[in-house]
Order: C-alpha cells, then sequence, then structure tokens
C-alpha cells in the first residue's frame, strides 16, 4: 500500500525501483522517463542517452520515437561516463541502475536519480507505473555458459556460422550480444526479440555448441 519502493546497492551507487504494485522498475526504465523528460524540456544535450550494450531494446524505441538518440558502450557504468565526457552528454546508464547526470555529478549516485524520479512523479502528478510505461521492454535471455578458456570466437567456425544463422532469424527486430565475464571463466549470452519462447531455443542451441567447444 505504498507509492514507490527503493532499493539501493551497498554503496549506494546504483538504485532500482519497485511501483506500487510490486512490479520492478529498473535503469532502462530509469533512462526512458528522465531521458524523455529532459528530451521533452531541451535539456538532453545532443538528444542522447548513453548506455551499455545490454540495455533492453525497448529504451532504444522509447527514446527514438520521441526524436533522441541512443549510443552503446561495453558494460561498465565507467564506460558510459567516458563515452559521456568525450561526446558531451549529459544522461547515461545501465539496465543495472547505475544512473549518471553529468549536469549534477561525475559519478552515479542512487540518491540523486531517486530525487530526478521523484521530481517527475511530482512534476507530471503520476505514479511509477504509469510513467514506467514509457518504455516497453522486449523479452531479453540471459545464458551463462562456464568455459575452461577465454578462446577468441571468431576461431571457432562452427560457433560463428551458429551466431550469424540466428543474427539472421532475429533480423531488425532482435539482437544478441555474446561476451565473456571480466571476472569469471563465463561466456554470457544475452538475446533478445519479440518471441521470448525462440529466444530460449536460440540460446540453448549456442549453449550447447559453446560447451562442445570450449565446456569444462
Amino acid at each position: 500500500k505504498t507509492d514507490i519502493g527503493m532499493a539501493l546497492d551497498g554503496d549506494g551507487d546504483r538504485i532500482v525501483f519497485v511501483d506500487r504494485h510490486g512490479k520492478q522498475v529498473d535503469g532502462d526504465h530509469i533512462l526512458a522517463m528522465c531521458g524523455l523528460q529532459m528530451l521533452q524540456e531541451g535539456r538532453l544535450k545532443k538528444g542522447t542517452v548513453v548506455t551499455t550494450v545490454m540495455s533492453n531494446m525497448g529504451l532504444d524505441r522509447a527514446i527514438k520515437s520521441a526524436g533522441g538518440k541512443l549510443v552503446r558502450t561495453q558494460v561498465g557504468d565507467r564506460y558510459v561516463v567516458e563515452e559521456m565526457v568525450r561526446g558531451d552528454y549529459n544522461l547515461g546508464g545501465e539496465q543495472s541502475g547505475h544512473t549518471i547526470f553529468l549536469d549534477y555529478n561525475t559519478t552515479c549516485d542512487g540518491i540523486l536519480t531517486a530525487l530526478q524520479v521523484l521530481a517527475i512523479m511530482k512534476q507530471k502528478d503520476k505514479s511509477l507505473d504509469e510513467l514506467a510505461k514509457v518504455m516497453e521492454p522486449l523479452p531479453q535471455v540471459l545464458y551463462n555458459v562456464e568455459v575452461r578458456e577465454k578462446k577468441d570466437l571468431s576461431e571457432l567456425p562452427e560457433i560463428t556460422r551458429r551466431i550469424k544463422k540466428i543474427e539472421k532469424l532475429l533480423g531488425e527486430a532482435g539482437r544478441m550480444v555474446i561476451r565473456y565475464s571480466g571476472t569469471e571463466p563465463l561466456l554470457r549470452i544475452m538475446i533478445e526479440g519479440e518471441d521470448e519462447t525462440k529466444l530460449h531455443q536460440y540460446a540453448q542451441d549456442l549453449l550447447d555448441l559453446v560447451k562442445k567447444h570450449l565446456g569444462k
């Protein structure tokens, strides 16, 4: 029976919300809400939001439909900040809840992000779940497979052929991000598109192939 819930991580640089129905509102939704508000007010530099390759395509669609632009970086808030400084942008972040408002701070700050979201709720006199509707996320599946070595996938033709086949099946309505973890012996497979059942099939298919060539 509350309007909004907020959860910060241990050092307070990340935040995610829950709406009055208990549904999570993640970093992508935060970027969509804040980006569209700033775009509407003429405060979004170059009409651009910076995020990583892991952010949902629903964010792309929300920002682009309003006449804005999305720039992606590799995973990590440090890369988002670097791109923002390089390109002179003032809003960026990650799906995980890192959000950077470069007009106010050079680092992620969960409390600042909370204040920005609360300000939009107050200004528009709308609940969080209403505001979050500006972005409709596409189904996204993420699989991790343990590997014995982090071999360049381009050296494994059977895997590269399968990746190209899946990308062709996804077309412009989906995308795939495959990367090794920076801290663990894992290959991460993220696939996004409109049919979640097919996404799981594609991911499992690729997972089995990776296990065959690189699995422990």
